[in-house]
């Protein structure tokens, strides 16, 4: 099982910054993105990721999953489906969805805030 670091505090990760904080090599979380619908990073300019505190936490699931429960992918999606209907019973399930949305807004200020001081 590849070592999990605490996820410093901030908004945004390369995928460089999430290979290294979770242990597992690049192509392995590009692959887990075709794979885990849920599992959908931010994209700025020229497609570059930017991983939010709530991929990661997906992804060290998804890691708990493959390598610590030895579940298959499809064993794993179905897990996390599983999960995630759970929680929508949950009148908080909504919480991690709406800090999407904000990361996401940040994103697009910043990108705004860069292009204005450029201009």
């Amino acid at each position: 099982m590849p070592q999990i670091q605490p996820i410093p505090n901030k908004h945004y990760f390369t995928i460089g910054e999430v290979s290294k904080l979770c242990s597992v090599e690049a192509h392995v979380l590009r692959y887990w993105e075709q794979v885990f619908p849920d599992l959908e990073p931010v994209r700025r300019r020229g497609q570059r990721r930017y991983y939010s505190r709530r991929e990661i936490q997906l992804i060290q699931k998804i890691m708990d999953l493959l390598y610590d429960k030895g579940f298959t992918i499809e064993g794993a999606k179905k897990q996390l489906k599983q999960d995630n209907e759970e929680n929508a019973e949950d009148p908080y399930a909504h919480a991690d969805q709406i800090n999407q949305t904000i990361v996401q807004l940040e994103a697009v200020v910043d990108i705004l805030a860069t292009d204005s001081i450029t201009h």
